[in-house]
C-alpha cells in the first residue's frame, strides 16, 4: 500500500513521470496542468519526496558506455571488512553505485565509470592497491534491457531496447556531468543548468533532445528508490550459460515481465563464471525467490545460477562523467 507514504499527487507523479519529462522552460507547470493542480503543488511535492529518498533525483538515466566507459566490479573481502572497504569503495570518484549482496565471498559489488576505458581500469587499480583485495571486473558485453522506470503497481511498462545510435559529443558530455545529480527542483530548471554552463536556456533543452533521440539518454524524469516504496526485496539473479546460447536464453527471459534489468557482461575465469545477469524487485524475499524460479522455467533445460539478495546500499547515484 503506497497511500501511507505518497499523497494522491506525488503517486500521480512517480505513475506518469518516470520518463517524458517535458523539454520546455517551466515542465513542472507543464506537468501541473495535465494533473490539475499549479505547478508549487509539484515542485514542493517533488522536493518534499526527494527530502525523504522516495526519489533519489529528477534527472537523466544514461545508457551504459555511450559518454564514457563502465562496468561492474566486486570486491572479495571477508565480512569483517565489508563496512571498511564499502567506504573506500564510495569514496572513488567514479563509482555511483555500491551494493551489499548475499555472497559469502564477494559482499561488495559497485559499479565504476571514466571517461574512457583506461580511466575504469585505473580506478580498479586504486581501488585494489587501497583495499588489498581482489576486485573483479565484469564489463557489460550486451544491454537486453536497461533502466526503464519503476512501476508501482505491477510490471514496468515495456519500451524499445534498440542500442544508441552514437556516442556522445564532448559538448554532451559536460552537459551529462553537469546533471549528475539531477535537475534542480525549481520552476526553471533548464535555465539554472544553463546558467552554470554558461550556454542558453534553449541550448540546454535541445541537447538532451538530441541525447534522447540518439538513445544516449533512455529516460528524464523521476529516478525512485525501491526500499521506500516498500520493495525491499531485491536481488541479482547470475545465470551460467555457455556464450553460444546466452542470446537465445536472454530473449526467453525478456517475455517476464519481473525482470527490470536484463544484461550480459564477460565472466570472470572460473572464480566467477555467470554471463548474464538479470534483476528482480519485489515486496518480499519469497515474492523475488517465486520469479526467479519463473524465470528458469521460461528455459528447457536446467540453468546454474545463484540469487543475490542486496542487503545494504552505501552510495547510489546518477552515472558520473569523469570528465
Amino acid at each position: 500500500m503506497h497511500a501511507p507514504l505518497l499523497s494522491p499527487l506525488q503517486k500521480r507523479l512517480l505513475d506518469d513521470w518516470q520518463r517524458g519529462l517535458p523539454l520546455v522552460p517551466r515542465p513542472f507547470a507543464v506537468i501541473a496542468g495535465e494533473i490539475g493542480v499549479d505547478e508549487e503543488a509539484v515542485v514542493e511535492a517533488t522536493a518534499e519526496m526527494m527530502a525523504r529518498g522516495v526519489v533519489s533525483r529528477v534527472g537523466l538515466v544514461v545508457r551504459p558506455n555511450t559518454a564514457g566507459a563502465s562496468t561492474l566490479a566486486a570486491v572479495a573481502c571477508p565480512a569483517t571488512r565489508v563496512d571498511e572497504i564499502a567506504a573506500i569503495v564510495s569514496a572513488e570518484p567514479g563509482v555511483n553505485h555500491n551494493y551489499e549482496r548475499e555472497h559469502p565471498d564477494l559482499p561488495i559489488w559497485f559499479v565504476a565509470t571514466g571517461a574512457n576505458r583506461g580511466a575504469v581500469d585505473a580506478a580498479l587499480d586504486r581501488l585494489r592497491e587501497a583495499t588489498g583485495c581482489a576486485v573483479l571486473d565484469l564489463p557489460l558485453e550486451r544491454e537486453y534491457r536497461i533502466d526503464l522506470g519503476f512501476a508501482l503497481d505491477g510490471p514496468h511498462r515495456p519500451h524499445d531496447h534498440s542500442p544508441a545510435k552514437r556516442p556522445a559529443t564532448e559538448a554532451e558530455r559536460h552537459l551529462l556531468a553537469a546533471l549528475a545529480d539531477g535537475l534542480p527542483v525549481v520552476a526553471r530548471p533548464f535555465a539554472e543548468v544553463a546558467a552554470r554552463l554558461d550556454l542558453t536556456e534553449a541550448a540546454v533543452t535541445a541537447i538532451l533532445a538530441d541525447l534522447l533521440a540518439a538513445g544516449i539518454v533512455k529516460r528524464i524524469g523521476y529516478v525512485v528508490r525501491h526500499r521506500p516504496l516498500g520493495f525491499s526485496a531485491n536481488a541479482m539473479v547470475v545465470f551460467d550459460i555457455d556464450e553460444t546460447r546466452v542470446d537465445d536464453v536472454a530473449a526467453a527471459f525478456l517475455a517476464s515481465a519481473a525482470v527490470t534489468l536484463l544484461y550480459r557482461r564477460r565472466p570472470a575465469g572460473e572464480r566467477w563464471p555467470y554471463r548474464l545477469y538479470a534483476m528482480i524487485h519485489g515486496r518480499d524475499r519469497a515474492t523475488v525467490e517465486g520469479e526467479a524460479a519463473a524465470l528458469l522455467a521460461r528455459w528447457p533445460e536446467p540453468i546454474a545460477h545463484r540469487i543475490l539478495f542486496s542487503t545494504r546500499c552505501f552510495k547510489q547515484t546518477g552515472a558520473r562523467m569523469v570528465l
